[in-house]
């Protein structure tokens, strides 16, 4: 049961005063390549266009992680054999691909900021089709791939590609896998500068044990620490140790393993803010979760108050109805609607409110007007309770509808940027397929005319053999001599020759 602030001692779990545990190094774990996220916004593989290069003889792109101007390494195939020495932060591109361009420029300003910080995390790019191999190695799926490779680890980057989201993640990956907090300042110092983490309380114990995995596979999104029940703050009320708890939203919530399910699960749930800004890439995350997500749609340009209640109601609701929906529902809002009617295949109207499932693509439209947070929160029941019916799916035919969708809205978009290139891309191929269709009609049509014909030529003949017959015998009666008359054989053998 999630546990709210203003809640005081007596519920706290007495306990001597101890150091905090000690932690056990973070397991080595094999080298396992995270499946690729977002391929919407990745250029997918291509294949290699040149051999492996020579060696490098520049130490730049050996050894060290910028080069004179102090940009990142560009990285050569020694870097696989030299890289345990240290820990890297790579992008994995392609020279073609457009994404891996608009990077660059944040890739450098990130390399140029570790280095004036003395980070010791090395920053560095492969050009991954001049050196697939080692792409390959490390599961490099599409472009750009950005990687931090710590020992025998390769962890994934999936987050924003912004130079401050970046360098967060650097810190937060090549660190501790679990952080220990020893005093209450520092507890209050994790609060003020992380929006949600996760803490052990307590010592030895099997649920140590499974906190330490979910944190090996999860760190690449949260913080992990560790702390004594004195560290934690006295609003904090623990019914039991050891307990994992989640900070967050100025509240916390304690995992319930009847309630709750797995552990990692659940931290892949709580992971996220209970209010978001939601983009194309977060709602992509956000299926992970399980969770629907109730999203206002509005124009962020539009001041007017219809835009603006639809965005404070659902705040209200994720703030004062938190413990009724937490577990089963994320709220945001969205800045226009065109990416979610490429989700939905329709045209919405702006402002609106739509509920997602992005486990099974399924969504729920309003079924009444919304003007306060209680018509909403009457929505979600109705939801809950299968009064709203359900639209989308991924059912067969809803597959095959996205098909279609999706080349058409192609099609649209290759005409709209470039009319030109439209027309010679589809109008050069229908030319080609119209000649073909026409030569074959054309061909069917001289020879049907033709075996016409000749049937037409061949009944005649039949017609007049019995009138043959009789004239050949008119001749003997009368003992005349008639002129010879040519025979349809004859003019059917003509006709042949």
């Amino acid at each position: 049961m999630p546990r709210g602030g203003g809640r005081r001692g007596p519920g706290r779990v007495a306990a001597a005063a101890r150091p905090a545990p000690a932690l056990r190094p973070p397991p080595r774990l094999p080298f396992r390549a995270p499946a690729a996220r977002f391929p919407f916004r990745r250029c997918q593989l291509r294949p290699p266009v040149s051999l492996l290069r020579g060696l490098c003889s520049s130490p730049c792109g050996e050894h060290g992680g910028w080069d004179a101007r102090g940009r990142p390494a560009a990285l050569r195939h020694r870097f696989k054999d030299n890289r345990k020495d240290d820990i890297w932060l790579v992008d994995f591109y392609a020279p073609w691909c457009g994404h891996c361009k608009k990077l660059e420029p944040i890739w450098n300003e990130v390399g140029l900021e570790m280095k004036s910080i003395g980070s010791p995390v090395k920053v560095g790019k492969m050009d991954a089709t001049s050196y697939s191999s080692i792409a390959s190695e490390f599961g490099v799926r599409g472009y750009p791939t950005i990687k931090l490779l710590k020992g025998d680890l390769a962890y994934n980057y999936r987050g924003p590609r912004t130079k401050d989201d970046i360098i967060e993640f650097a810190h937060r990956v090549s660190g501790a896998l679990i952080r220990p907090l020893p005093s209450q300042q520092m507890f209050e110092h994790v609060q003020k500068r992380h929006r949600v983490f996760f803490v052990y309380i307590g010592g030895e114990s099997p649920l140590k044990e499974k906190y330490i995995d979910a944190a090996s596979e999860l760190i690449v999104y949260t913080y992990f620490f560790s702390a004594s029940e004195e560290v934690v703050p006295e609003y904090v009320t623990l019914k039991e140790m050891p307990a994992v708890l989640v900070f967050k939203d100025e509240t916390y919530f304690i995992y319930d393993e009847y309630e709750d399910g797995d552990l990692s699960s659940w931290i892949n749930r709580e992971r996220f803010q209970n209010y978001l800004t939601v983009d194309g890439f977060l709602l992509y995350e956000l299926g992970d979760t399980g969770k629907l997500v109730a999203i206002a749609v509005i124009d962020e340009k539009n001041t007017s108050i219809e835009h603006t209640r639809l965005k404070s109601i659902i705040q209200e609701v994720a703030r004062d109805y938190r413990d009724q929906f937490h577990r089963d529902f994320q709220f945001g809002h969205m800045d226009g609607n065109d990416y979610i009617n490429t989700l939905l295949m329709d045209e919405l109207k702006v402002p609106t409110v739509v509920v997602l499932n992005t486990s099974n693509q399924q969504y729920f439209l309003l079924d009444r007007q919304i003007k306060s947070a209680e018509d909403m929160v009457q929505f979600i029941n109705n939801i809950l309770d299968g009064t709203v019916e359900a639209q989308g799916g991924d059912s067969i035919l809803q597959r095959l509808k996205r098909i279609v969708f999706d080349a058409k809205s192609t099609i649209v978009s290759i005409f709209k940027s470039s009319p030109l290139m439209g027309c010679f891309l589809f109008g050069l191929p229908l030319g080609v397929v119209s000649i073909m269709c026409y030569g074959i009609y054309t061909a069917d049509t001289d020879g049907g005319y033709i075996e016409e014909r000749y049937e037409v030529s061949k009944s005649e003949i039949e017609s007049q053999e019995p009138t043959e017959e009789s004239k050949e015998q008119e001749p003997r009666s009368g003992d005349a001599l008639v002129p010879t008359v040519q025979g349809p054989k004859d003019v059917l053998e003509k006709k042949k020759d």
